[in-house]
């Protein structure tokens, strides 16, 4: 599975500036509001080292990396969800998305300006989010009205659906977000079928000036207090410096980060913390053909694994042999750790763990 996360944000606090970086797609970005009107995608290989030491012991033909695909959504403005700006449109983008990635502006500049006119950070937050809650309202009154026309034939899939959106509207209408609300494994499908914008988890970024990327500012800080209390993510990026890294070779880059006082990339940090938020894992296969990283869900069984590669595997799963990276790379090879004892042979019940390097055996 890939992570496809939306990037959302009031126009011009920095959301094209940081796609354009982290992406090298190419966005249009530009000083006014609105720029970004169809959604632009971009693909991202996920950053990992464990797969380059992998490769460099395997010397494979090919090396195939994970990767995250991040959309430029359009800015939002106050009364989106009644159609102002450019209204509901870009709101359905954001229905196609795992996670959401909203950016914050936290920084002062005078020649670029501020749909609202003044910086600050946490009333942003709070107008799109309301416009979120606002879609989400519509959007559940709507799908309601059909279901409770089987409730009230008798139909009990309709009636469970309909105690499910009972809940939903009353959280909806406090102005909160159905993500912090509770939900038990029942209801948290029957969720997925509402199609909530609100329900996804949502990372805030801060896009900051050079000077506060190292240690944030007050406008930082009002974010991250209140990320505290919705119990959400916040990592901290600044648009221009990751413009410029774009540009750059490796070699290159580690330099102009070391002299900015930064271990890695903004990207990296953004896609990691958009892992955690999904609570995704990667597995590694490992041939002479190709060394190639998978992202599953964590928790996923052996055959669920199987499937990402492909669906006839897990159909005819047989076994998996299964080495941890850490082990390997203290043996050396694969042979190495086989005949140290540290390949397993797993069945069906085989939680896959993050870094686990897989050989899948099957029969179809």
């Amino acid at each position: 599975m890939a992570l496809r996360c939306g990037i959302v944000g009031l126009p011009n606090v920095g959301k094209s500036t940081i796609f354009n970086a982290i992406t090298k797609a190419g966005a249009q970005s530009a000083n006014y509001p609105f720029c970004t009107i169809e959604p632009n995608v971009g693909r991202v290989d996920v950053p990992d080292a464990r797969l380059d030491r992998i490769s460099e012991i395997v010397q494979p033909k090919a090396t195939v990396p994970t990767y995250t695909e991040f959309v430029d959504i359009a800015g939002l403005v106050e009364g989106a969800s009644k159609g102002e700006g450019l209204g509901n449109k870009f709101l359905s983008h954001i229905r196609e998305t795992q996670a959401v990635a909203h950016v914050v502006r936290c920084f002062a500049d005078d020649n670029v300006v501020h749909v609202r006119g003044k910086v600050s950070p946490v009333d942003d937050i709070g107008i799109i989010n309301l416009e979120l809650i606002l879609a989400d309202m519509e959007s559940l009154e709507k799908q309601l009205d059909k279901i409770q026309k089987k409730a009230r034939s008798g139909d009990k899939e309709s009636k469970t659906q309909m105690e499910l959106g009972t809940k939903l509207q009353d959280r909806l209408g406090q102005e909160l977000p159905i993500r912090g609300l509770e939900l038990d494994a029942e209801e948290r499908e029957i969720l997925a079928r509402f199609q909530m914008i609100t329900a996804r988890p949502a990372l805030y970024v801060t896009n900051v000036d050079e000077e506060s990327v190292e240690n944030g500012n007050d406008h930082t800080k009002a974010v991250e207090e209140h990320a505290a209390k919705e119990g959400a993510r916040v990592v901290r990026i600044c648009g221009r410096i990751e413009e410029e890294i774009a540009t750059l070779e490796a070699a290159e880059q580690a330099e102009y980060l070391e002299t900015m006082g930064l271990k890695e990339p903004g990207l990296n940090r953004m896609i990691w913390e958009s892992y955690r938020l999904l609570d995704l894992i990667t597995f590694f296969t490992a041939g002479e053909q190709e060394v190639r990283a998978w992202t599953v869900q964590a928790g996923s069984l052996a055959p669920k694994a199987a499937s990402e590669i492909h669906t006839d595997i897990e159909r005819g799963f047989i076994r998996a042999e299964v080495t941890a990276y850490d082990d390997f790379i203290a043996a050396g090879s694969m042979n190495a750790a086989k005949d140290a004892g540290k390949m397993r042979l797993e069945g069906k019940e085989y939680v896959v763990l993050d870094g686990d390097i897989v050989y899948f055996r099957f029969n179809v």
